[in-house]
């Protein structure tokens, strides 16, 4: 089996697991593949549409369950939740429709509106209108993208290909081995000689 087959196979899955938890990379590259004929786009965004409306009700109703001792659980949420907490008191409307555009809140989101106040018919609604807008929206982008990236790589020949490849790979390395560097400087600044 090609990879072409294995993603008409099982992209579909993809989506809807992916589209559940988190998303964006995965509706893109689903997108992408719709943009070369490999997956069917009404049926990536549908896909993506109820996935992301059920797992953004399924956090809402943990939220509202079991908020706080979800929390005391899982300790790194309590920031995210915090932040979502606060946007939510300045622009309720907004933030349940855009929750899913907003970075590092996809999860904590959900879980902070299920802990507020804000009725489960209403948000059944706005995670609705939002879960459509956000999967229309990704899906396009992913489709555009394929099909500029489908172009360029049309113009671009083997040779030039892998010398991109190449380029790409030395100054990913390059940007690595600078980030080492400055790791261990900064460990030997905080040595017993570097603090005061």
């Amino acid at each position: 089996m090609n990879i072409p087959d294995l993603i008409q196979s099982y992209g579909y899955y993809a989506v809807a697991v992916g589209t559940f938890l988190e998303g964006e990379t995965v509706l893109l590259l689903a997108g992408a593949a719709a943009s070369s004929s490999h997956l069917a786009m009404p049926w990536v965004i549908a896909v993506a549409t109820v996935a992301s409306f059920a797992g953004d009700q399924l956090f809402f109703y943990l939220g509202r369950a079991y908020g706080p001792a979800l929390l005391q659980r899982f300790p790194r949420l309590e920031t995210r939740t915090t932040r979502a907490r606060v946007l939510l008191e300045r622009h309720n409307t907004p933030v349940i429709l855009s929750v899913r555009f907003l970075y590092g809140l996809r999860i904590a989101g959900p879980l902070a509106i299920g802990m507020s106040g804000v009725g489960w018919l209403r948000f059944f609604v706005l995670n609705l209108i939002g879960a459509v807008v956000w999967a229309c929206a990704i899906a396009i982008v992913g489709y555009g993208s394929g099909h500029a990236l489908a172009a360029l790589l049309g113009m671009v020949d083997a040779d030039e290909f892998w010398t991109i490849g190449a380029l790409l790979a030395a100054s990913a390395l390059a940007w690595w081995l600078a980030r080492v560097r400055a790791a261990q400087v900064r460990r030997l600044g905080e040595g017993p000689l570097g603090s005061d």
